[in-house]
This record gives structure tokens, sequence and C-alpha cells, in this order.
């Protein structure tokens, strides 16, 4: 019928599928909270992925710790998991899902600081890499977190 959703064998929704069929990608493995909405399949096809990664494309800066990552496919797209700390100093398991070049996936190392942006309205654990950060702005909030640490 038309309108009519059907729930996928109990599920709630694509994230509680692709928890199922990749339990690495459930909130329990990635150490998020309920409110993260799960990983989805395909961005690409998700109108609300989109609408988040253009959301985080104009997000707040913040320094993300690597601590781990999963591979999803060969493009390769893969999900990363940043301790994140944000200039106001909190501190929260960030979550990010980008497709990586072979060369950038190689060069990930655990404990590796990267310069990610968030959405503070939303805190939902999603982040994304900065790569356009400014290199004196990222120094600029390195030393803010450092001088609070000290303190």
């Amino acid at each position: 019928m038309f309108g009519w959703k059907r729930k996928l064998n109990g599920l709630n929704g694509l994230s509680d599928l692709m928890s199922q069929i990749r339990p690495d990608l459930s909130r329990e493995s990635l150490g998020v909270g309920p409110d993260f909405p799960g990983v989805a399949p395909n961005p690409a096809l998700s109108s609300d992925a989109q609408k988040r990664n253009a959301e985080l494309r104009t997000g707040v800066l913040a320094l993300g710790v690597l601590v781990g990552w999963r591979e999803l496919n060969s493009n390769p797209r893969v999900v990363l998991m940043f301790d994140v700390e944000t200039a106001d100093g909190t501190s929260f398991r960030g979550v990010a899902d980008e497709d990586l070049t072979i060369t950038e996936l190689t060069r990930l190392t655990l404990g590796q600081t990267l310069p990610v942006r968030y959405r503070p309205a939303v805190m939902d654990h999603y982040v994304a890499l900065a790569r356009d950060a400014d290199p004196a702005r990222v120094r600029q909030l390195f030393d803010e977190i450092a001088s609070r640490r000290r303190t």
C-alpha cells in the first residue's frame, strides 16, 4: 500500500538493521549513547545523512583523538571513532563516516589528533574531519585545550 511503512522484522529502522548486519557498528561497539542515529548503509542515498554532512561541513571546530576505525567497503569508506574535546571543555565520543583515499587510510594511527567539526546544537555524536581547517586556528585550539588541562 502507498504510504505504509513496514518494520523490518521488528527492527526500528535502517540503523538497527545495520547493527544487525555489522555488530561492530552498533551503538555499544562504537561507544556512543542512544542519541546516535546509527551508520547509514549508503549515505549518498540517505537524505538525513546528506543533510547531516552538509551541516557538519560548517560545524564548530574541535580536536579528536583517534581511538579506532572500522572499514565499511572498498571505497575505502571508514567509520572513525574519536575522543573529542571542544574549545568550551566538553568531551564526548565522536563518530565520523568518511571516504578516505588509500594514502589517508594507511596514515591513520591510533592516538593521532585530528581537527574535526561537530554540531553543538544536536550533539548526536557525529563529527566530520575538518580537512579545510586553518592550521593556525587548529594550533590555537590545541593550545587552548592544553592550557585548560594544565590548570
